[in-house]
């Protein structure tokens, strides 16, 4: 029998927050290095809709890697990532309410902008892709910044609030400093007319195949380099056998290991003020692996983050 004062980790063991981690629901009293927020919303969908059950999902498989203060181990560094002091919590999910889009992205924006304001960084959990722009907006008080979007598709499309439409919307920001677009392929990833205009207002694009065939070296030398980077990931800038639970999954994507040695190595070339993980549709992948995919994938590049800021000294 286990000591009834010591804290267990078990995944089937109580609330069902990210990891495990704290739960914090009243953003006024946020103390913590970083807060993960849920936004459960697909009204943004043409197609493909249940992205708005990726938050509870991912949130569910991630008690398997509750560590707590212990943090992770990686035996391929022999570093400790996310250990203590630093301070995760959950801050559970944005008001998204149903039928409003507007006031949907005022809740969205408000809620990331109360989390930079309390000196947290933003994790958030999608949601299909339109979120993103108002995660941005949210994020205002820490710009300028340059955006990297890790994705299959351009996302420069001329909807007013679709998830088609994120990258076209942010250029339009005048604290967002340019672009790069990593992992576009495959036909129909969007117009001619859209890539030209990603193309006009400086967007660097770095189609999958010349991403795998230049490496995270080459990646990095063509992303611009910015003091600040806003990190928004689809999960289906993996390849679909990795991630076929996405609302637009997609061949010909990157590798889990491919996409994470891409992110660690943009946790090094400048600071990230936050990211977001979107577009997992769950209920198209019965085994579950895409919302563990996302969850390992969001606990990996904030350990990057975060381990970045430690060798800095910047500790709180």
């Amino acid at each position: 029998m286990s000591n009834k004062n010591t804290p267990t980790h078990a995944p089937i063991v109580g609330i069902c927050s990210f990891a495990k981690y704290p739960i914090c629901t009243d953003l006024e009293e946020l103390d913590a290095d970083a807060a993960v927020l849920g936004v459960p919303y697909d009204l943004g969908i043409g197609f493909l809709s249940g992205t708005r059950l990726g938050p509870r999902r991912i949130r569910e498989v991630s008690t398997h890697y509750g560590r707590g203060d212990a943090g992770f181990y990686d035996p391929e560094t022999d570093e400790v990532f996310l250990a203590a002091p630093w301070k995760i919590v959950d801050c559970g999910d944005a008001d998204v309410v149903i039928a409003d889009v507007e006031q949907s992205f005022i809740n969205i924006e408000t809620s990331v902008a109360k989390i930079v304001e309390k000196g947290a960084i933003p994790v958030v959990m999608g949601g299909d892709h339109s979120i993103t722009y108002a995660v941005c907006r949210g994020l205002k008080e820490k710009g300028p910044f340059t955006v990297v979007q890790f994705d299959a598709h351009l996302d420069w499309s001329r909807q007013h609030f679709g998830n088609g439409t994120p990258m076209r919307n942010m250029s339009g920001l005048d604290y967002v400093e340019g672009m790069a677009q990593v992992g576009i392929r495959g036909l129909g990833s969007s117009r001619k007319e859209d890539f030209e205009d990603a193309r006009a207002y400086g967007s660097v694009l770095i189609p999958a195949k010349e991403a795998k065939a230049i490496g995270v070296e080459g990646v990095m030398a063509k992303i611009p380099q910015s003091e600040k980077y806003f990190v928004t990931i689809d999960i289906d800038s993996l390849d679909l056998t990795y991630a076929p639970g996405a609302g637009s999954p997609s061949p010909g994507g990157f590798t889990f290991d491919e996409l994470n040695d891409m992110l660690a190595a943009l946790a090094k070339k400048g600071e990230v003020v936050g990211f977001d993980l979107v577009e997992v549709a769950p209920q198209y992948d019965p085994a579950g692996v895409t919302p563990r995919v996302a969850a390992m994938t969001i606990l990996n590049f904030l350990g990057q983050i975060l381990k970045q800021k430690e060798k800095k000294g910047e500790m709180k």
